[in-house]
């Protein structure tokens, strides 16, 4: 395969993909799997950057540079093309999921308030979610007064085609929408500048070539799918292949079987993904994998289990997969996608703590695997960039062995929130109290603690519980709570405190199961989590599945749940309270 060297001085994604139509116009650019297996749609580079090109062309009537063009696709090459038209335009894009129909009270909302804060004078989309999306929008809404764009096929608007717009690497090239729960959409504002330098680090972390090839089922309007997913294939100058994330959530076998068939050399996605695979690919299927060319297996976004990387290493290890592969990483969108990684080569580190010190907010090696917790560590950070932990009280460095806030610096740190002065300075303008002149930082809002020059995430600050002194990461009493009985669905219950928070409660999503099956699970969470992490429930709820809400990435929103929990807007199947025993 030909390509160009990188960047190439290129400001924008736009400029590198007409370098690439240029230097190497027949390559094939993506492949999208329509049906998640089998029917492809395929586009060379030059065909993408005509693409985007004559979408450009629609754009230049009602947006100027520097407006925002609303991007309202389901996964694609349409999405791609017209995420790259909006820079060949110097028009700021924003994406997000489009409503489900199923679930509309819930995903319209976001939609909408995502519109009303990012403000956009143009939507991009299809014409059968321009169909749909009209009888929802009421007049005085931001979306009923932007224009429109339907782009049934871009490959005929070809007749007009645009020449790009010159930006400067600071301008804002795209808003990221935050997971958010019961909070406004915050808009994350990522540079072309960048854009650019996250994706030389992941090119540099995962040692990139044209060479790569990568499979990606991951949502578009997602961090992780975005970056990893569509601009880094550009970035490098190799081929992808593209699914529906519905398409593999539906049939986990698809992921894992489009890396078989492909030869994909870089794939990944989020820790539930992993342990789906485990759970869902039958014995048969497993048997027709080829897994030996996958040897960067990517794994972040949420926290990375160590018995997911043994469970899924025994499961397909015999498949051609290596234990080598799993690649844990940590990011956060305020920081464009990627902020450490180990080296491609080594090997996954696990490290047991001490639990009793950690929900005291130390880290100490383990002396009894009764009560050790084991992390997995996520590598360093990248040349030019600087990570501290930092304790969030004091705004000093903490001790080598205590947890504290994981605050960033360097270039793939965003500009700051969209129209959030106030919140921007906060998050992005952090100080060192005893180095004033150093940063400033991002504070990410994840705890962490760094041994051996290496990152362990510890959990979320917002998201940590304080019960009777201790503590408390959701994230470990969801682990333990959906293992107590076999009708509880993996990776879908929030964990949370109600009250005071000191008082704690689950809402877990539960297959079909009767009313007996439903009371025993009631009783295996409580006695469960009682034994193992010696806390007491005040609350537990049995939802059908799908109910508890979710992020686009598959990440369970707990502050949405236990406010959808308090005003009694998730269906429960079974209940248990602490107050009703007494």
């Amino acid at each position: 395969m030909t390509s160009v060297t990188r960047v190439a001085n290129a400001t924008t994604f736009s400029e590198l993909l007409a370098l690439r139509a240029e230097s190497a116009p027949d390559d094939l650019a993506f492949t999208f799997l329509v049906d998640g297996e089998t029917d492809e749609d395929v586009v060379t580079y030059h065909e993408l950057y005509r693409r985007s090109s004559a979408i450009a062309a629609r754009l230049r009537g009602p947006a100027a540079p520097g407006d925002r063009a609303l991007l309202l696709f389901p996964p694609g090459l349409d999405y791609v093309a017209a995420l790259l038209a909006c820079w060949h335009s110097g028009v700021i894009g924003v994406s997000t999921a489009p409503p489900q129909p199923k679930r509309l009270e819930r995903t319209l909302g976001r939609l909408l308030g995502v519109a009303a804060d990012a403000d956009p004078v143009c939507v991009l989309t299809t014409p059968a979610l321009w169909e749909a999306a009209r009888p929802l929008l009421g007049e005085d809404q931001p979306l009923a007064r932007a224009e429109w764009i339907a782009i049934d096929d871009a490959r005929t608007l070809e007749s007009d085609l645009a020449d790009p717009v010159q930006v400067d690497r600071d301008d804002v090239a795209f808003l990221q929408y935050t997971s958010g729960s019961t909070a406004a959409p915050r808009g994350v504002m990522l540079t072309h500048g960048n854009l650019l330098d996250n994706s030389e680090l992941i090119a540099r972390a995962f040692e990139h070539s044209p060479e790569t090839k990568t499979f990606m089922w991951l949502p578009p309007y997602h961090d992780m799918g975005l970056i990893g997913g569509i601009l880094q294939p550009i970035y490098v100058g190799c081929r992808c292949v593209l699914t529906s994330p519905v398409a593999m959530i539906r049939r986990p076998a698809r992921w894992l079987e489009g890396i078989s068939r492909h030869r994909a050399t870089t794939s990944g996605g989020p820790n539930f993904a992993y342990d789906l695979c485990v759970r869902k690919i039958e014995p048969d299927v497993r048997e027709r994998l080829d897994l030996s060319s996958w040897d960067l297996a990517f794994n972040g976004a949420e926290p990375v289990r160590a018995e997911t990387i043994e469970a899924f290493t025994a499961m397909f290890e015999p498949h051609g997969f290596s234990r080598l592969a799993f690649y844990p990483c940590y990011g956060l969108a305020e920081a464009t996608l990627m902020t450490t990684g180990p080296a491609k080569t080594a090997a996954p580190s696990l490290r047991a703590f001490d639990a009793d010190a950690l929900e005291q907010g130390l880290a100490r090696p383990a002396t009894d695997s009764r009560r050790a917790a084991t992390l997995v560590g996520c590598g360093q950070t990248a040349d030019g960039h600087e990570l501290r932990v930092v304790s969030p009280e004091t705004q000093r460095t903490c001790p080598a062995d205590a947890v504290g806030e994981i605050w960033i610096a360097g270039p793939s740190v965003a500009k700051g929130y969209w129209r959030r002065e106030q919140l921007t300075e906060q998050t992005f303008g952090a100080r060192l109290a005893t180095e004033p002149r150093a940063g400033p930082y991002l504070r990410s809002g994840d705890l962490g603690v760094v041994r051996d020059d290496e990152l362990f995430v510890v959990g979320r600050i917002k998201d940590l519980l304080i019960v009777n002194g201790r503590n408390v990461h959701p994230h470990d009493v969801e682990a333990v709570a959906e293992g107590a009985h076999p009708r509880l669905r993996p990776h879908s219950s929030a964990a949370f405190g109600m009250g005071s928070d000191a008082e704690l409660a689950l809402v877990l999503e539960v297959n079909e199961a009767s009313p007996a099956e439903l009371a025993e699970a009631l009783e295996a969470i409580r006695k469960r989590v009682a034994s193992e992490l010696d806390l007491q429930l005040h609350a537990v709820t049995l939802c059908p599945a799908g109910e508890a809400p979710k992020t686009t990435s598959g990440k369970i929103q707990r502050r949405l749940c236990r406010s959808l929990l308090e005003k009694g807007e998730i269906a429960a199947a079974a209940e248990w309270r602490l107050r009703a025993q007494r």
